[in-house]
């Protein structure tokens, strides 16, 4: 009777530790169960952040909003486009870089000349890049640290009346407006305190040196040339044949080629070693601590690149491109080997002189 009792104890016994294992062993699973359950869950992705830039614009709205529309479908990237008013458009959104220099709204400036690009990187708002396209953009088109880069853009040009002159008899040369080949009075430039008449001015006093590049306009003026203006009554003048040789830029010469006038426009000291003629290019440039450092290198990339300069010539924006090999449809210069800061760090020398000069 005792054994049974004894045997009946142990099995008792054995019952309850194995229970007691299987209700531990449970337990144990029931608590990492949940915690693989949840590692094998797919963590919820969360949506991309929208890319954006706010660029600045001088360039008319006609042409630059198709150009941002297309760089938004290539990339992807929202662009918040800021125009200005036609009679201060280049200065009144220099003036606003510079006011939100403390909080930086504008990430790209893309300005439709250089002289308040260069105003902006003196006044220390912008920040240097040195874009991979650019490499086959000259020298005296781009800053040497990156902090702004030039392309596309407008020439100065002879506007010469076919009818006044045969072609063996065309100038070829700046220094022709100084000849005696042709009388002072059969000539027209517009006043050279102003516009790219001014600029032109600079451009020579950055290439000559100030005393050549004053003779120059010095004997400009003694010889009775004909000041005028601006740039269109130079060519008008050229059309009606008032004069043989107008000095003009290139977008008001074409719209009187195109009409059919008798005219022919001739680029200057396009020889092997000579001076080579002034263009006149855009600029782009990223603002200093921009809120959109990438996306704003990603559109300099854009804009300044060779097929964006064709596409621009093909809108009728540009009229050439400053790449002096490429191969594009618009017109063929050489340009001037001085550099943009070099033509504008002498802007204040010759503005004076021509004001001198010429006031009247």
């Amino acid at each position: 009777m005792k054994r049974q009792t004894d045997n009946s104890l142990k099995r008792g016994i054995s019952f309850i530790v194995a229970a007691a294992l299987t209700l531990g062993l449970c337990a144990c699973g029931g608590t990492q169960q949940p915690q693989q359950s949840q590692q094998s869950q797919p963590q919820e992705s969360q949506p991309a952040q929208a890319r954006e830039i706010t660029i600045y614009t001088a360039v008319d709205q006609v042409y630059s909003e198709q150009i941002f529309a297309e760089f938004e479908e290539e990339t992807g990237i929202q662009v918040n486009a800021v125009y200005d008013i036609e009679s201060n458009k280049t200065t009144g959104l220099t003036n606003k870089i510079l006011a939100e220099a403390e909080n930086p709204v504008c990430d790209v400036f893309w300005n439709n000349e250089f002289v308040q690009t260069i105003e902006l990187q003196n006044a220390g708002a912008l920040q240097p890049y040195v874009s991979p396209v650019a490499a086959d953009i000259p020298d005296a088109y781009k800053d040497a640290d990156g902090y702004w880069t030039a392309f596309g853009g407008r020439a100065r040009t002879l506007l010469v009346n076919t009818e006044l002159l045969a072609e063996e008899d065309w100038p070829t040369s700046i220094y022709d407006l100084i000849s005696d080949k042709y009388p002072g009075e059969s000539i027209a430039i517009a006043y050279p305190m102003f516009g790219t008449t001014r600029t032109q001015a600079a451009a020579l006093y950055a290439a000559l040196g100030p005393e050549e590049g004053r003779a120059f306009f010095e004997a400009i003026a003694d010889r009775g040339v004909q000041i005028v203006d601006g740039n269109s009554v130079t060519k008008d003048m050229a059309v009606s044949g008032q004069v043989a040789i107008g000095y003009t830029d290139t977008d008001d010469a074409k719209v009187a080629v195109n009409d059919g006038a008798p005219v022919a426009m001739v680029f200057t000291d396009q020889e092997e070693g000579g001076l080579g003629n002034l263009i006149t290019p855009n600029t782009v440039c990223i603002i200093k601590d921009c809120e959109h450092p990438d996306e704003a290198k990603e559109f300099v990339d854009y804009i300044i690149s060779l097929e964006m300069e064709k596409k621009l010539i093909g809108m009728d924006f540009f009229d050439l491109s400053i790449r002096p090999d490429a191969d594009v449809e618009g017109l063929s210069v050489k340009g001037m080997t001085v550099n943009l800061k070099d033509v504008y760090d002498m802007l204040e020398t010759a503005s004076a002189d021509m004001q001198e000069i010429f006031a009247r």
